[in-house]
Protein backbone atom coordinates (compact mmCIF):
# COMPACT_ATOMS: atom_id res chain seq x y z
CA UNK A 1 0.00 0.00 0.00
CA UNK A 2 1.45 3.49 -0.95
CA UNK A 3 0.68 5.90 1.95
CA UNK A 4 0.39 9.24 1.39
CA UNK A 5 3.48 11.27 0.77
CA UNK A 6 5.59 8.39 -0.68
CA UNK A 7 7.61 9.25 -4.01
CA UNK A 8 8.23 7.31 -6.99
CA UNK A 9 9.69 8.32 -10.11
CA UNK A 10 7.91 8.27 -12.84
CA UNK A 11 3.69 7.75 -11.90
CA UNK A 12 1.54 6.28 -15.08
CA UNK A 13 -2.42 7.65 -15.00
CA UNK A 14 -4.00 3.97 -15.74
CA UNK A 15 -3.29 0.23 -16.89
CA UNK A 16 -4.83 0.32 -20.28
CA UNK A 17 -3.30 -0.41 -23.29
CA UNK A 18 -0.24 2.28 -23.49
CA UNK A 19 -0.53 2.47 -19.89
CA UNK A 20 0.68 -0.77 -19.30
CA UNK A 21 3.33 -0.66 -22.63
CA UNK A 22 4.91 2.00 -20.65
CA UNK A 23 5.13 0.45 -17.12
CA UNK A 24 6.78 -2.65 -19.21
CA UNK A 25 9.07 -0.11 -21.17
CA UNK A 26 10.49 2.28 -18.35
CA UNK A 27 10.83 -0.50 -15.14
CA UNK A 28 12.84 -2.44 -17.82
CA UNK A 29 16.27 -1.16 -17.33
CA UNK A 30 15.90 -0.96 -13.45
CA UNK A 31 16.88 2.06 -12.94
CA UNK A 32 13.67 3.64 -12.10
CA UNK A 33 10.85 3.44 -9.49
CA UNK A 34 7.41 3.05 -11.68
CA UNK A 35 4.00 3.72 -10.18
CA UNK A 36 1.12 2.67 -12.11
CA UNK A 37 -2.26 3.96 -10.83
CA UNK A 38 -5.49 2.02 -12.52
CA UNK A 39 -9.12 2.89 -10.92
CA UNK A 40 -10.61 -0.51 -11.83
CA UNK A 41 -8.91 -3.65 -10.33
CA UNK A 42 -8.05 -6.92 -11.48
CA UNK A 43 -7.93 -8.79 -14.89
CA UNK A 44 -8.13 -11.98 -13.50
CA UNK A 45 -11.78 -12.73 -13.93
CA UNK A 46 -13.15 -15.65 -16.31
CA UNK A 47 -14.69 -13.36 -18.96
CA UNK A 48 -11.79 -11.41 -19.84
CA UNK A 49 -9.96 -14.19 -20.96
CA UNK A 50 -12.60 -15.74 -22.96
CA UNK A 51 -12.25 -14.46 -26.49
CA UNK A 52 -16.09 -14.34 -26.56
CA UNK A 53 -16.66 -12.92 -23.33
CA UNK A 54 -16.75 -9.58 -24.41
CA UNK A 55 -20.35 -9.35 -24.71
CA UNK A 56 -20.65 -10.28 -21.24
CA UNK A 57 -18.28 -7.47 -20.32
CA UNK A 58 -20.18 -4.71 -22.77
CA UNK A 59 -22.75 -3.36 -19.39
CA UNK A 60 -20.58 -5.19 -16.50
CA UNK A 61 -19.98 -1.94 -14.42
CA UNK A 62 -16.95 -3.50 -12.39
CA UNK A 63 -14.97 -4.14 -15.22
CA UNK A 64 -16.38 -0.69 -17.45
CA UNK A 65 -16.71 2.81 -17.10
CA UNK A 66 -20.42 2.62 -18.38
CA UNK A 67 -20.12 6.15 -20.47
CA UNK A 68 -23.22 7.27 -21.92
CA UNK A 69 -22.93 10.54 -24.55
CA UNK A 70 -25.01 13.35 -24.58
CA UNK A 71 -28.18 13.09 -26.33
CA UNK A 72 -26.78 13.55 -30.21
CA UNK A 73 -29.14 14.98 -32.91
CA UNK A 74 -26.79 13.29 -35.84
CA UNK A 75 -28.09 9.83 -33.97
CA UNK A 76 -31.73 10.61 -33.84
CA UNK A 77 -31.35 11.96 -30.12
CA UNK A 78 -29.70 8.89 -28.45
CA UNK A 79 -27.61 9.21 -25.80
CA UNK A 80 -25.08 6.69 -27.28
CA UNK A 81 -22.98 3.71 -25.14
CA UNK A 82 -19.90 3.83 -24.37
CA UNK A 83 -17.85 1.20 -22.87
CA UNK A 84 -14.00 1.51 -21.73
CA UNK A 85 -12.17 -0.37 -19.96
CA UNK A 86 -12.00 0.30 -16.07
CA UNK A 87 -9.55 -2.58 -15.23
CA UNK A 88 -6.09 -3.71 -15.59
CA UNK A 89 -5.72 -3.98 -19.56
CA UNK A 90 -8.05 -0.86 -19.89
CA UNK A 91 -10.55 -1.51 -22.94
CA UNK A 92 -7.68 -4.70 -24.51
CA UNK A 93 -9.20 -6.68 -21.91
CA UNK A 94 -12.72 -5.73 -22.99
CA UNK A 95 -12.45 -5.01 -26.60
CA UNK A 96 -12.83 -7.21 -29.96
CA UNK A 97 -9.42 -7.75 -29.65
CA UNK A 98 -8.91 -6.97 -33.44
CA UNK A 99 -5.26 -6.39 -34.65
CA UNK A 100 -5.35 -3.38 -37.39
CA UNK A 101 -2.22 -0.86 -37.59
CA UNK A 102 -4.29 1.57 -40.11
CA UNK A 103 -3.03 2.93 -43.90
CA UNK A 104 0.80 4.22 -44.19
CA UNK A 105 -1.20 7.29 -44.95
CA UNK A 106 -2.67 7.68 -42.00
CA UNK A 107 0.80 7.68 -40.36
CA UNK A 108 2.27 9.96 -43.38
CA UNK A 109 -0.25 12.49 -42.21
CA UNK A 110 0.48 11.87 -38.35
CA UNK A 111 4.35 12.71 -39.54
CA UNK A 112 3.77 16.11 -40.78
CA UNK A 113 1.85 17.39 -37.88
CA UNK A 114 4.25 15.74 -35.16
CA UNK A 115 7.86 14.83 -36.67
CA UNK A 116 9.17 11.16 -35.50
CA UNK A 117 5.86 9.85 -36.14
CA UNK A 118 5.73 9.21 -39.99
CA UNK A 119 4.79 5.60 -40.76
CA UNK A 120 8.63 4.15 -41.71
CA UNK A 121 9.32 5.25 -37.96
CA UNK A 122 6.25 3.35 -36.45
CA UNK A 123 6.33 0.23 -38.96
CA UNK A 124 9.53 -0.20 -37.28
CA UNK A 125 7.71 -0.09 -33.85
CA UNK A 126 5.14 -1.86 -35.19
CA UNK A 127 7.94 -4.60 -36.09
CA UNK A 128 9.35 -4.84 -32.60
CA UNK A 129 5.57 -5.12 -30.67
CA UNK A 130 5.03 -7.39 -32.47
CA UNK A 131 5.36 -11.55 -32.81
CA UNK A 132 2.79 -12.42 -35.39
CA UNK A 133 1.99 -15.83 -36.22
CA UNK A 134 1.70 -15.24 -39.69
CA UNK A 135 5.86 -14.52 -39.43
CA UNK A 136 7.64 -11.70 -39.82
CA UNK A 137 7.95 -10.05 -43.57
CA UNK A 138 8.52 -6.29 -44.67
CA UNK A 139 5.37 -5.49 -43.08
CA UNK A 140 4.87 -7.90 -39.91
CA UNK A 141 7.26 -8.42 -36.63
CA UNK A 142 7.84 -11.73 -35.06
CA UNK A 143 9.77 -12.25 -31.39
CA UNK A 144 8.30 -9.15 -29.88
CA UNK A 145 6.23 -9.20 -26.47
CA UNK A 146 2.25 -8.82 -27.97
CA UNK A 147 1.56 -12.41 -29.83
CA UNK A 148 -1.17 -11.87 -32.43
CA UNK A 149 -2.97 -14.83 -33.85
CA UNK A 150 -3.13 -14.72 -37.57
CA UNK A 151 -6.79 -16.37 -37.05
CA UNK A 152 -6.96 -18.83 -39.99
CA UNK A 153 -8.22 -22.02 -38.22
CA UNK A 154 -11.71 -22.41 -37.21
CA UNK A 155 -13.59 -19.52 -38.92
CA UNK A 156 -17.44 -20.05 -39.58
CA UNK A 157 -17.50 -21.67 -43.03
CA UNK A 158 -19.66 -18.28 -44.28
CA UNK A 159 -16.30 -16.29 -44.34
CA UNK A 160 -15.45 -17.83 -47.15
CA UNK A 161 -18.83 -16.83 -48.54
CA UNK A 162 -18.32 -13.54 -47.35
CA UNK A 163 -15.42 -12.75 -49.19
CA UNK A 164 -16.02 -14.71 -52.77
CA UNK A 165 -19.00 -12.10 -52.25
CA UNK A 166 -17.25 -8.67 -51.92
CA UNK A 167 -14.90 -10.46 -54.88
CA UNK A 168 -17.80 -10.53 -57.22
CA UNK A 169 -18.67 -7.07 -56.02
CA UNK A 170 -15.24 -5.55 -57.15
CA UNK A 171 -13.44 -6.07 -53.92
CA UNK A 172 -10.56 -8.17 -53.80
CA UNK A 173 -8.91 -10.76 -51.48
CA UNK A 174 -6.17 -9.33 -49.14
CA UNK A 175 -3.92 -11.62 -47.08
CA UNK A 176 -3.22 -9.07 -44.88
CA UNK A 177 -4.60 -5.61 -43.70
CA UNK A 178 -1.27 -4.32 -42.02
CA UNK A 179 0.63 -5.62 -45.26
CA UNK A 180 0.96 -4.03 -48.34
CA UNK A 181 -2.32 -2.90 -49.21
CA UNK A 182 -5.20 -2.62 -47.13
CA UNK A 183 -7.48 -2.40 -49.30
CA UNK A 184 -10.20 -5.08 -49.85
CA UNK A 185 -11.99 -8.14 -47.92
CA UNK A 186 -10.20 -10.80 -45.83
CA UNK A 187 -9.99 -12.38 -42.36
CA UNK A 188 -9.00 -10.08 -39.35
CA UNK A 189 -5.85 -10.53 -37.23
CA UNK A 190 -6.68 -10.98 -33.68
CA UNK A 191 -4.73 -10.36 -30.44
CA UNK A 192 -5.37 -13.98 -29.06
CA UNK A 193 -2.79 -16.27 -27.73
CA UNK A 194 -3.56 -19.62 -27.11
CA UNK A 195 -7.62 -19.59 -27.00
CA UNK A 196 -7.11 -16.74 -24.73
CA UNK A 197 -7.78 -12.69 -24.64
CA UNK A 198 -4.26 -11.01 -25.03
CA UNK A 199 -4.47 -7.68 -23.33
CA UNK A 200 -1.98 -5.17 -22.95
CA UNK A 201 -2.24 -6.42 -19.38
CA UNK A 202 -1.32 -10.00 -20.15
CA UNK A 203 1.60 -8.91 -22.39
CA UNK A 204 3.06 -6.12 -21.02
CA UNK A 205 1.90 -5.63 -17.54
CA UNK A 206 2.07 -9.09 -16.41
CA UNK A 207 5.17 -9.75 -17.12
CA UNK A 208 6.90 -6.72 -15.60
CA UNK A 209 4.54 -7.22 -12.34
CA UNK A 210 7.55 -9.13 -10.45
CA UNK A 211 10.28 -6.46 -10.86
CA UNK A 212 10.88 -4.62 -7.57
CA UNK A 213 10.82 -1.56 -9.15
CA UNK A 214 7.63 -1.29 -10.42
CA UNK A 215 4.08 -0.91 -8.32
CA UNK A 216 0.83 -1.37 -9.41
CA UNK A 217 -2.29 -0.10 -7.40
CA UNK A 218 -5.59 -0.63 -8.13
CA UNK A 219 -9.11 0.67 -7.10
CA UNK A 220 -7.08 4.42 -7.41
CA UNK A 221 -9.04 6.89 -8.77
CA UNK A 222 -6.36 10.07 -9.46
CA UNK A 223 -8.47 13.25 -9.01
CA UNK A 224 -6.07 15.90 -9.69
CA UNK A 225 -2.17 16.07 -11.04
CA UNK A 226 -0.30 18.31 -8.19
CA UNK A 227 1.20 21.57 -10.14
CA UNK A 228 3.79 23.58 -8.67
CA UNK A 229 5.32 26.08 -9.89
CA UNK A 230 4.63 25.14 -13.76
CA UNK A 231 5.63 21.54 -12.66
CA UNK A 232 3.31 18.41 -12.41
CA UNK A 233 4.99 17.20 -9.04
CA UNK A 234 2.91 14.23 -8.51
CA UNK A 235 -0.70 13.16 -8.22
CA UNK A 236 -4.42 12.94 -5.62
CA UNK A 237 -6.16 9.67 -6.04
CA UNK A 238 -8.95 8.53 -3.98
CA UNK A 239 -8.27 4.87 -2.88
CA UNK A 240 -11.43 2.11 -2.91
CA UNK A 241 -14.05 4.30 -4.65
CA UNK A 242 -15.86 7.86 -3.83
CA UNK A 243 -15.97 7.20 -0.12
CA UNK A 244 -12.02 6.06 -0.11
CA UNK A 245 -9.06 8.31 1.58
CA UNK A 246 -7.77 10.61 -0.58
CA UNK A 247 -3.83 9.73 -0.84
CA UNK A 248 -0.83 11.87 -2.38
CA UNK A 249 2.06 10.23 -4.33
CA UNK A 250 4.73 12.83 -5.70
CA UNK A 251 6.43 12.02 -8.85
CA UNK A 252 10.80 12.80 -9.08
CA UNK A 253 10.73 12.46 -12.59
CA UNK A 254 7.09 12.82 -14.33
CA UNK A 255 3.74 12.31 -14.37
CA UNK A 256 2.29 10.35 -17.52
CA UNK A 257 -1.39 10.51 -18.37
CA UNK A 258 -2.37 7.02 -20.16
CA UNK A 259 -6.19 7.17 -19.16
CA UNK A 260 -7.41 7.34 -23.19
CA UNK A 261 -9.59 9.96 -24.93
CA UNK A 262 -12.26 10.35 -22.18
CA UNK A 263 -10.25 9.76 -18.48
CA UNK A 264 -7.25 12.18 -19.80
CA UNK A 265 -8.58 15.23 -20.81
CA UNK A 266 -11.38 15.27 -18.08
CA UNK A 267 -8.30 15.06 -15.61
CA UNK A 268 -6.65 17.53 -16.67
CA UNK A 269 -9.51 19.86 -16.67
CA UNK A 270 -9.40 18.93 -13.13
CA UNK A 271 -6.47 19.87 -12.76
CA UNK A 272 -6.84 23.36 -14.39
CA UNK A 273 -5.45 22.70 -17.75
CA UNK A 274 -7.84 23.37 -20.60
CA UNK A 275 -10.53 25.89 -21.56
CA UNK A 276 -10.37 28.63 -19.12
CA UNK A 277 -13.52 29.89 -19.10
CA UNK A 278 -14.97 26.45 -18.56
CA UNK A 279 -12.52 26.00 -16.06
CA UNK A 280 -13.38 29.40 -14.20
CA UNK A 281 -17.14 28.48 -14.38
CA UNK A 282 -16.78 25.06 -12.49
CA UNK A 283 -14.50 27.17 -9.64
CA UNK A 284 -11.00 25.28 -10.64
CA UNK A 285 -8.38 27.28 -10.71
CA UNK A 286 -6.57 27.66 -14.40
CA UNK A 287 -3.12 26.45 -14.46
CA UNK A 288 -3.14 26.32 -18.12
CA UNK A 289 -5.50 28.00 -20.59
CA UNK A 290 -5.61 25.69 -23.39
CA UNK A 291 -9.00 25.62 -25.37
CA UNK A 292 -8.03 22.31 -27.31
CA UNK A 293 -8.08 20.24 -23.91
CA UNK A 294 -11.26 17.94 -24.78
CA UNK A 295 -11.22 18.88 -28.02
CA UNK A 296 -10.78 17.57 -31.50
CA UNK A 297 -12.56 14.38 -30.28
CA UNK A 298 -13.19 11.50 -33.22
CA UNK A 299 -14.67 8.42 -33.30
CA UNK A 300 -15.63 5.84 -35.75
CA UNK A 301 -19.50 5.58 -36.47
CA UNK A 302 -21.12 1.85 -37.28
CA UNK A 303 -24.01 0.23 -38.36
CA UNK A 304 -24.54 -3.24 -38.68
CA UNK A 305 -27.08 -4.95 -41.77
CA UNK A 306 -29.00 -8.12 -41.08
CA UNK A 307 -30.11 -10.99 -43.03
CA UNK A 308 -32.00 -14.01 -41.73
CA UNK A 309 -29.97 -17.14 -43.22
CA UNK A 310 -31.13 -20.06 -45.10
CA UNK A 311 -27.77 -22.00 -43.32
CA UNK A 312 -26.68 -22.26 -39.55
CA UNK A 313 -24.80 -19.38 -38.08
CA UNK A 314 -23.68 -18.46 -34.65
CA UNK A 315 -27.47 -18.25 -33.74
CA UNK A 316 -28.45 -21.82 -33.57
CA UNK A 317 -25.18 -22.72 -31.62
CA UNK A 318 -24.90 -19.69 -29.52
CA UNK A 319 -28.80 -19.17 -29.07
CA UNK A 320 -29.91 -22.28 -27.06
CA UNK A 321 -29.08 -23.73 -23.83
CA UNK A 322 -27.63 -27.07 -25.37
CA UNK A 323 -26.11 -24.91 -27.58
CA UNK A 324 -24.13 -23.12 -25.26
CA UNK A 325 -23.07 -26.63 -23.73
CA UNK A 326 -21.86 -27.65 -26.77
CA UNK A 327 -19.55 -24.40 -27.42
CA UNK A 328 -18.71 -24.26 -23.75
CA UNK A 329 -16.84 -28.54 -24.11
CA UNK A 330 -15.25 -27.49 -27.72
CA UNK A 331 -13.53 -24.23 -25.96
CA UNK A 332 -12.87 -26.21 -22.56
CA UNK A 333 -11.89 -29.69 -24.10
CA UNK A 334 -9.97 -28.27 -27.50
CA UNK A 335 -9.71 -24.64 -27.23
CA UNK A 336 -12.00 -24.14 -30.44
CA UNK A 337 -15.12 -23.35 -31.10
CA UNK A 338 -16.84 -19.82 -31.14
CA UNK A 339 -15.37 -19.08 -27.72
CA UNK A 340 -12.40 -18.87 -28.67
CA UNK A 341 -12.73 -16.01 -31.29
CA UNK A 342 -13.84 -12.75 -32.02
CA UNK A 343 -17.24 -12.52 -33.37
CA UNK A 344 -15.72 -10.44 -36.01
CA UNK A 345 -13.93 -13.11 -38.00
CA UNK A 346 -13.85 -11.64 -41.41
CA UNK A 347 -13.61 -7.68 -42.81
CA UNK A 348 -12.61 -5.35 -45.20
CA UNK A 349 -11.89 -1.92 -46.28
CA UNK A 350 -13.35 0.08 -49.33
CA UNK A 351 -13.56 3.64 -50.86
CA UNK A 352 -17.25 4.64 -51.41
CA UNK A 353 -15.78 6.39 -54.51
CA UNK A 354 -13.24 5.22 -57.15
CA UNK A 355 -11.77 8.82 -56.99
CA UNK A 356 -10.46 8.17 -53.22
CA UNK A 357 -6.82 7.62 -52.74
CA UNK A 358 -7.65 5.20 -49.92
CA UNK A 359 -10.28 3.02 -48.09
CA UNK A 360 -12.93 5.22 -46.17
CA UNK A 361 -14.39 2.52 -44.91
CA UNK A 362 -14.32 -0.42 -42.94
CA UNK A 363 -16.29 -3.86 -43.45
CA UNK A 364 -16.96 -6.63 -40.60
CA UNK A 365 -18.23 -9.83 -41.27
CA UNK A 366 -20.22 -11.85 -38.42
CA UNK A 367 -21.53 -15.15 -38.57
CA UNK A 368 -24.15 -13.83 -35.67
CA UNK A 369 -27.06 -11.31 -35.41
CA UNK A 370 -27.85 -9.16 -32.43
CA UNK A 371 -30.29 -5.96 -31.42
CA UNK A 372 -28.09 -3.81 -30.07
CA UNK A 373 -29.99 -1.37 -27.47
CA UNK A 374 -30.73 1.66 -28.00
CA UNK A 375 -31.47 4.11 -24.81
CA UNK A 376 -33.77 3.14 -22.30
CA UNK A 377 -33.75 -0.69 -23.70
CA UNK A 378 -33.25 -3.78 -21.48
CA UNK A 379 -29.21 -3.89 -21.86
CA UNK A 380 -28.28 -7.60 -23.06
CA UNK A 381 -26.91 -8.63 -25.94
CA UNK A 382 -28.35 -11.92 -27.03
CA UNK A 383 -28.41 -14.12 -30.46
CA UNK A 384 -31.36 -13.69 -32.37
CA UNK A 385 -34.13 -16.01 -32.43
CA UNK A 386 -33.22 -17.25 -36.47
CA UNK A 387 -29.94 -17.98 -38.08
CA UNK A 388 -28.55 -14.54 -38.42
CA UNK A 389 -25.86 -12.46 -40.38
CA UNK A 390 -24.71 -9.60 -40.24
CA UNK A 391 -22.49 -7.15 -42.37
CA UNK A 392 -21.11 -4.04 -40.47
CA UNK A 393 -19.40 -1.13 -41.58
CA UNK A 394 -17.68 1.95 -40.09
CA UNK A 395 -16.48 5.12 -40.98
CA UNK A 396 -12.32 5.35 -41.41
CA UNK A 397 -11.99 9.27 -41.33
CA UNK A 398 -15.26 11.21 -40.08
CA UNK A 399 -14.71 15.09 -40.39
CA UNK A 400 -16.96 15.66 -37.51
CA UNK A 401 -15.71 16.47 -34.72
CA UNK A 402 -17.14 16.35 -30.77
CA UNK A 403 -15.98 17.44 -27.92
CA UNK A 404 -15.35 16.25 -23.85
CA UNK A 405 -16.54 19.08 -21.17
CA UNK A 406 -16.82 18.76 -17.10
CA UNK A 407 -19.74 17.79 -15.97
CA UNK A 408 -18.88 19.02 -12.58
CA UNK A 409 -15.59 19.43 -10.27
CA UNK A 410 -16.67 16.31 -8.65
CA UNK A 411 -13.90 13.79 -10.36
CA UNK A 412 -15.80 11.14 -9.51
CA UNK A 413 -19.12 12.40 -11.80
CA UNK A 414 -18.72 11.19 -15.43
CA UNK A 415 -17.67 14.26 -18.04
CA UNK A 416 -19.96 15.20 -20.96
CA UNK A 417 -19.49 13.43 -23.90
CA UNK A 418 -20.58 15.10 -26.90
CA UNK A 419 -19.85 13.20 -30.14
CA UNK A 420 -21.62 15.20 -33.07
CA UNK A 421 -21.87 12.19 -35.46
CA UNK A 422 -23.14 12.56 -38.71
CA UNK A 423 -23.00 16.36 -37.97
CA UNK A 424 -20.89 17.11 -41.29
CA UNK A 425 -22.61 16.86 -44.88
CA UNK A 426 -19.61 14.47 -45.92
CA UNK A 427 -19.91 12.06 -43.40
CA UNK A 428 -23.56 11.61 -44.19
CA UNK A 429 -23.03 11.50 -47.45
CA UNK A 430 -20.31 8.44 -47.59
CA UNK A 431 -22.37 6.65 -44.96
CA UNK A 432 -25.31 6.93 -47.80
CA UNK A 433 -22.99 5.29 -50.54
CA UNK A 434 -21.55 2.64 -47.80
CA UNK A 435 -24.52 1.16 -46.74
CA UNK A 436 -25.75 0.75 -50.61
CA UNK A 437 -22.37 -1.29 -51.15
CA UNK A 438 -23.59 -3.65 -47.89
CA UNK A 439 -26.72 -4.47 -50.41
CA UNK A 440 -24.36 -4.76 -53.14
CA UNK A 441 -22.17 -7.34 -51.42
CA UNK A 442 -25.42 -9.23 -50.39
CA UNK A 443 -26.71 -9.10 -53.62
CA UNK A 444 -23.97 -11.38 -55.66
CA UNK A 445 -24.25 -14.82 -56.17
CA UNK A 446 -21.71 -15.84 -53.73
CA UNK A 447 -23.90 -14.35 -50.46
CA UNK A 448 -27.98 -14.00 -52.28
CA UNK A 449 -27.78 -18.02 -52.62
CA UNK A 450 -27.71 -18.31 -48.35
CA UNK A 451 -30.07 -15.63 -47.67
CA UNK A 452 -33.47 -15.87 -46.89
CA UNK A 453 -34.38 -12.24 -46.14
CA UNK A 454 -32.81 -8.64 -45.41
CA UNK A 455 -34.56 -7.87 -41.96
CA UNK A 456 -32.68 -5.00 -40.81
CA UNK A 457 -33.52 -2.31 -42.15
CA UNK A 458 -35.58 -4.46 -44.22
CA UNK A 459 -36.33 -4.07 -48.13
CA UNK A 460 -39.20 -1.06 -47.34
CA UNK A 461 -36.18 0.90 -47.09
CA UNK A 462 -35.14 2.28 -50.05
CA UNK A 463 -34.86 5.78 -50.69
CA UNK A 464 -31.91 8.31 -49.49
CA UNK A 465 -34.10 9.75 -47.11
CA UNK A 466 -35.15 6.12 -45.67
CA UNK A 467 -31.40 4.81 -45.32
CA UNK A 468 -30.19 8.44 -44.00
CA UNK A 469 -33.54 8.06 -41.22
CA UNK A 470 -32.35 4.55 -40.79
CA UNK A 471 -28.28 4.54 -40.04
CA UNK A 472 -29.11 7.75 -37.47
CA UNK A 473 -31.63 5.69 -36.28
CA UNK A 474 -29.31 2.55 -35.87
CA UNK A 475 -25.93 3.81 -36.16
CA UNK A 476 -23.36 4.32 -33.14
CA UNK A 477 -19.92 4.49 -32.13
CA UNK A 478 -17.53 1.55 -32.67
CA UNK A 479 -15.77 2.63 -29.33
CA UNK A 480 -12.68 4.59 -30.88
CA UNK A 481 -13.12 7.69 -29.22
CA UNK A 482 -9.44 9.75 -29.73
CA UNK A 483 -8.09 12.90 -30.75
CA UNK A 484 -8.56 15.02 -27.48
CA UNK A 485 -5.84 15.85 -26.63
CA UNK A 486 -3.87 15.63 -29.44
CA UNK A 487 -0.22 16.53 -30.41
CA UNK A 488 1.03 18.22 -33.55
CA UNK A 489 3.53 21.20 -33.99
CA UNK A 490 0.87 23.73 -34.22
CA UNK A 491 0.40 25.23 -30.32
CA UNK A 492 -3.28 26.77 -31.88
CA UNK A 493 -4.56 23.45 -32.31
CA UNK A 494 -3.05 20.80 -30.09
CA UNK A 495 -2.69 19.94 -26.24
CA UNK A 496 0.95 18.56 -26.89
CA UNK A 497 4.39 18.78 -28.94
CA UNK A 498 5.66 15.80 -31.10
CA UNK A 499 7.14 14.03 -27.34
CA UNK A 500 3.66 14.28 -25.92
CA UNK A 501 4.73 16.17 -23.61
CA UNK A 502 1.73 18.83 -22.04
CA UNK A 503 2.07 22.43 -23.74
CA UNK A 504 2.78 24.94 -20.71
CA UNK A 505 3.39 22.11 -18.22
CA UNK A 506 6.75 20.86 -17.48
CA UNK A 507 7.01 16.81 -16.17
CA UNK A 508 3.75 16.25 -17.59
CA UNK A 509 2.92 14.19 -20.76
CA UNK A 510 -0.22 12.65 -22.29
CA UNK A 511 0.25 8.85 -23.77
CA UNK A 512 -2.79 7.34 -25.34
CA UNK A 513 -5.24 7.43 -27.59
CA UNK A 514 -6.00 11.25 -27.15
CA UNK A 515 -2.66 11.82 -28.05
CA UNK A 516 -3.77 11.20 -31.93
CA UNK A 517 -3.05 14.19 -34.39
CA UNK A 518 -5.90 12.27 -36.21
CA UNK A 519 -8.36 9.10 -35.86
CA UNK A 520 -6.87 6.03 -38.45
CA UNK A 521 -8.26 3.96 -40.33
CA UNK A 522 -9.42 0.89 -38.41
CA UNK A 523 -9.24 -0.74 -34.61
CA UNK A 524 -7.47 1.86 -32.06
CA UNK A 525 -6.24 -0.85 -29.91
CA UNK A 526 -3.00 -1.40 -32.07
CA UNK A 527 -2.21 2.43 -32.28
CA UNK A 528 -2.67 3.30 -28.71
CA UNK A 529 0.06 0.40 -28.23
CA UNK A 530 2.15 2.01 -30.18
CA UNK A 531 1.69 5.04 -28.66
CA UNK A 532 2.80 3.73 -25.40
CA UNK A 533 6.14 2.13 -27.34
CA UNK A 534 6.91 4.98 -28.96
CA UNK A 535 6.22 7.51 -25.69
CA UNK A 536 8.30 5.09 -23.22
CA UNK A 537 11.19 5.71 -25.90
CA UNK A 538 11.19 9.72 -25.09
CA UNK A 539 10.54 9.70 -22.09
CA UNK A 540 13.50 7.66 -21.18
CA UNK A 541 15.14 9.76 -24.08
CA UNK A 542 14.85 12.80 -22.42
CA UNK A 543 15.79 10.82 -18.55
CA UNK A 544 19.13 10.67 -19.80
Amino acid sequence: MTQSGEETDYIIVGAGSAGCVLANRLSENGRHRVTVLEAGGSDRRFFIHLPLGYGKLFYDPSVNWLYRAEPDPGLAGARDHGPRGKVLGGSSSINAMVWIRGHRADYEDWGRSAPGWGWEECLQTYRAIEDNEAGADAWRGSGGPLFISANRRGLHPLVKDYIAACGEAGLTPTADFNGAQQEGAGIYQMTIKGARRNSAARAFLRPAMGRANLQVITHAHVTRVLIEGGRATGVEYRQGGAGGPVRTLRARAEVILAGGAINSPQLLHLSGIGPGAMLRDLGIPVVQDNPNVGDHLSDHQGINYTWAMKVPTYNDELRPWWGKVLAGLKYFLAGTGPLAKSINHGGGFFRTSPDLPRPNMQLYMQAFSTLIPREGERPILSPDPWSGLSLGLSNCRPTSRGHIRLASPDPMVHPRITPNAFSTDHDVAEMLAAVKFLRHIAAQPAMARLIREELRPGPQITSDADLIDDFRQRSGTVYHPSCTCRMGDDPATSVLDARLRVRGVAGLRVIDASSFPNLIAGNTNAPAILMGWKGAALVLEDAR
